[in-house]
Order: structure tokens, then sequence, then C-alpha cells
């Protein structure tokens, strides 16, 4: 169970890293309609990463019991 917390607090800290990355490299260079449009891609793209990750971890855990 411990487990499962820290990875969900490594997974919505990633999230919010990488939005605030985004903001940081585009903030003020593009209209703030496209910086929302390029933070929710990469959040989304780091979602879907996290999720395959999430997925292996746990296809390789239950092949080992």
């Amino acid at each position: 169970m411990t487990e499962i917390l820290i990875y969900l607090t490594i997974a919505f800290g990633s999230l919010f890293m990488m939005g605030y990355t985004v903001h940081m490299f585009v903030g003020g260079l593009v209209s703030p309609e496209t910086e929302y449009l390029l933070i929710a891609a990469t959040c989304l793209s780091v979602a879907c990463i996290i999720g395959y990750m999430t997925w292996d971890v746990i296809k390789k855990r239950r092949g080992r019991r």
C-alpha cells in the first residue's frame, strides 16, 4: 500500500512538473489558448507513459507469483 502512495505522489508530481516546464518554455511567447493546449497535450502524453509503466510493472509482478 505504501508503494502505491509513493507511485501516485511521483506520478502527480511528474505531471505537475511537465505542465510547469511547458509554461516556462512557451509562456508569453504564444497565446494563452495555445499554451494551455500544449500543456494538456504534454500532460496527456506523460500520463499515457506513466500508465504504460504502471501496466508493465503490474504485468511483471503477476508473472513472478
